[in-house]
């Protein structure tokens, strides 16, 4: 049974990832469940290792569910097998980037890079073969950046002719938004998005994760690509929401105060449902609305760092995405024409 034939799963997941989870700056998860347009959130916990990530994503995983009346209504005694994850890194690279390595990449990634674009049944077969091949070719992220810094160095030199200015190719999808720019995947440094897709993306393959229009996977388990900053920037403009600077001065004290104002006013405009990009039509009525108690509304704004907002971020954009399914939507709301190697942020 392909995905789109399957019942759609119930649990909602919002991941706010780092590459290099640790005590100090864990992954962030945003669980949830949405009814009709209202999106409750359960809860958000810290994952302080890439390895507690793996037991959620693993096949076969029980998730327990916090609200009473959910384990009621759960057969398997309030747990829940299945998912719908909104995830905030990249799921794919640019695709020049990509044809680079195909034709003139080092080792044996051009053969590794070979193939069908996709199987018999159709499903897509290059993201899976990309990462794989990453892997296989770089012992670690360390070794992605590596790749990455030696195009137009110590691998195809003709690079700048062929693409000239910054090897910090974006995707399609990361400029499809007026007025917001997502980070190049290609970029290892400052904000490592591109060391958070080789990370990321291996381990929902590796999980047998469905990635609509980049792979097939379990029927049950779903990934799509999110990005907090593109529902953040709808509503709140250029303000700034998260910082992990610590206040010393008048002038600090003073943007630290207007950041926490700052992320009260997104927590209530998610409340009042005033995202036109969660509305079921990209600018109807009927917009996702989030749910949740005094606790969780303070524990989300005390965050200077705004990373559990982020993941209820994602959690909402998560819910976007199984409603479009829901209503028919065979795509999950991506393109229909989205590239199988490029992926696509949702609601972008």
């Amino acid at each position: 049974m392909s995905p789109a034939d399957a019942a759609l799963p119930t649990l909602l997941l919002g991941l706010d990832f780092s590459c290099a989870p640790s005590a100090r700056k864990p992954l962030t998860l945003a669980w949830g469940r949405r009814a009709g347009s209202v999106v409750k959130l359960d809860r958000v916990d810290e994952l302080p290792t890439l390895a507690a990530l793996e037991a959620v994503l693993a096949p076969g995983a029980s998730h327990a569910l916090t609200s009473t009346a959910d384990a009621a209504a759960t057969p398997s005694a309030g747990a829940s097998v299945g998912f719908i994850a909104a995830c905030d890194f990249p799921f794919g690279l640019p695709r020049a980037f990509v044809q680079a390595l195909q034709q003139h990449g080092p080792g044996t990634l051009p053969a590794d890079l070979a193939g069908a674009a996709c199987d018999a049944t159709g499903a897509p077969l290059e993201a899976e073969r990309l990462v794989r091949a990453l892997h296989r070719h770089c012992a670690d992220r360390a070794g992605f950046q590596r790749l990455i810094d030696g195009w137009g160095d110590t691998w195809h030199p003709e690079r700048a002719a062929a693409h000239p200015g910054s090897k910090l190719l974006h995707r399609a999808t990361d400029q499809a938004m007026p007025g917001v720019s997502s980070t190049s995947p290609l970029q290892t440094r400052y904000v490592p998005v591109g060391k958070m897709y080789f990370e990321g993306l291996r381990r929902l393959v590796d999980a047998d994760v469905t990635l609509p229009g980049l792979r097939a996977g379990r029927a049950e388990a779903i990934a799509l690509e999110a990005y907090p900053g593109l529902l953040a920037f709808e509503l709140l403009g250029r303000r700034s929401y998260k910082s992990d600077a610590k206040a010393s001065t008048p002038a600090e004290v003073s943007a630290q105060q207007a950041r926490l104002i700052a992320r009260m006013d997104l927590v209530d405009a998610l409340e009042q449902g005033r995202s036109q990009r969660l509305s079921g039509d990209m600018g109807g009525a009927h917009g996702l609305r989030l749910k949740l108690s005094a606790a969780q509304r303070d524990h989300l704004v005390s965050d200077p760092k705004g990373d559990r907002l982020d993941a209820v971020l994602c959690l909402m954009q998560a819910a976007w995405a199984q409603r479009q399914r829901e209503q028919g939507n065979t795509h999950w709301g991506l393109p229909p024409a989205m590239d199988p190697v490029e992926g696509w942020i949702l609601s972008a």
